[in-house]
């Protein structure tokens, strides 16, 4: 006796091709969609502002430890 074949045989297993499914977007809830919608707006004066409130915390911090 010969050894089984490795191919898939689809009709022997009851095995079927890919079908379309039709999948609805649900309207996604809570903060999150509303944040995303802001910052694709506001997404280059977000990063000036986070630049510069980041910069000046790096100063306050060298300015306290100077001090200290």
């Amino acid at each position: 006796m010969g050894e089984p074949s490795l191919l898939p045989v689809f009709g022997k297993l009851g095995a079927k091709g890919p079908r379309a499914v039709a999948i609805e977007s649900v309207p996604p809830a809570g903060i999150a969609p509303r944040l995303r919608e802001a910052l694709a707006a506001h997404g280059g004066m977000v990063l000036k502002l986070s630049v510069v409130a980041w910069t000046v915390s790096v100063l306050g911090m060298v300015f306290f430890m100077l001090q200290g």
